[in-house]
């Protein structure tokens, strides 16, 4: 397709609804009996110049829109509900309505703005292209702003290696308020076979309140899929979490970052040994009253970094980067 727009016939005023049903499919008795094998409510794929605006996805089975391999996308003034219950917050029921991603895009030039997003998994996904992509060869150039959120967060991810080589690049989350949001900031590769590269990525101006999870997490994917790094982990000592190391990272930027009360630590930087990320920024990443489950005073799981700082008042800090407010230079 080269050229869709998909728009409300009253404009601003009332928001076309797309009804997806999607509790008679939720559940985890459900998710046994269908896993994955459920109907998304829009897809669009090897497609360009695309418009979203003014509409309403609801309960969605799956994930709500997916567009793969995409060019030149707007989307603006869209909402996404996926919720189990009216409660304001995400419990271990309301996550069990599984895989009910708001927005999953891989593509190149993509703008979305003005959404809102209740759901219990990945609010926004920036997905994988690989050379063997007909759009691009690159997921790139992409800039999400002024976006209400709360589910499993504003996600990189999750990103595998390829023999065609994965590419994600030049991507900004900014002026974004999360509620209540179970995970905040989520950035997560995946192990699989071939190469990749996450680089220049910059999440700015992003407020959270009483994230119910870890609200910052860079690194390996949490899933229940072979050599994933588990749920269960770090609460059960028996879990383990690997990182794979066939993504390389580079130039990581979180700045003006204001998290209040999270219910559990403040996070997760964790890279392969082998190949550790590079160019981790933390430039004012302020976590108030932070959650001490299950890091306790040293606050970050933070492993696999080179070349990483924190600077302007970043407090709490994490271990592996270094407190460059602290660092004298000599005249």
């Amino acid at each position: 397709i080269d050229g869709l727009t998909l728009t409300s016939s009253n404009g601003a005023v009332t928001k076309a609804l797309i009804e997806g049903n999607g509790k008679k499919w939720w559940g985890a008795i459900q998710y046994a009996v269908d896993k994955e094998d459920r109907p998304r409510l829009l897809q669009i794929r090897n497609s360009r110049n695309i418009l979203l605006e003014y509409l309403y996805f609801k309960d969605s089975p799956y994930w709500n829109v997916y567009l793969n391999d995409v060019r030149d996308v707007h989307i603006h003034h869209c909402n996404v509900s996926a919720r189990r219950d009216q409660i304001d917050y995400h419990d271990l029921y309301d996550i069990t309505a599984f895989n009910t991603d708001g927005f999953d895009v891989a593509g190149q030039n993509v703008y979305i703005h003005d959404c809102e997003i209740w759901n219990d998994d990945d609010c926004i996904a920036v997905k994988q292209l690989t050379g063997a992509s007909k759009q691009a060869n690159c997921s790139s150039n992409m800039l999400f702003e002024r976006i209400n959120a709360s589910g499993v967060g504003l996600t990189i991810g999750s990103i595998g290696a390829s023999k065609d080589h994965t590419c994600v690049s030049n991507i900004t989350f900014r002026d974004c308020y999360m509620y209540r949001t179970f995970k905040g900031i989520y950035m997560k590769s995946r192990p699989d076979t071939g190469t990749g590269v996450i680089r220049d990525i910059l999440y700015e101006n992003i407020w959270m309140d009483e994230p119910t999870q870890v609200p910052i997490w860079i690194g390996p994917q949490q899933a229940v899929y072979p050599d994933a790094c588990s749920l269960l982990w770090p609460d059960d000592p028996f879990a383990k979490c690997p990182v794979p190391s066939e993504i390389s990272w580079f130039n990581i930027t979180l700045r003006n970052i204001t998290i209040n009360s999270p219910r559990q630590s403040p996070g997760v930087i964790l890279g392969n040994s082998s190949n550790p990320m590079r160019q981790i920024v933390f430039d004012n990443v302020k976590v108030n009253n932070p959650g001490l489950r299950p890091w306790g005073d040293a606050y970050y799981k933070c492993d696999g970094v080179v070349d990483g700082k924190a600077t302007h008042g970043t407090q709490p800090l994490p271990s592996c980067l270094v407190n460059a407010t602290m660092v004298k230079h000599e005249l």
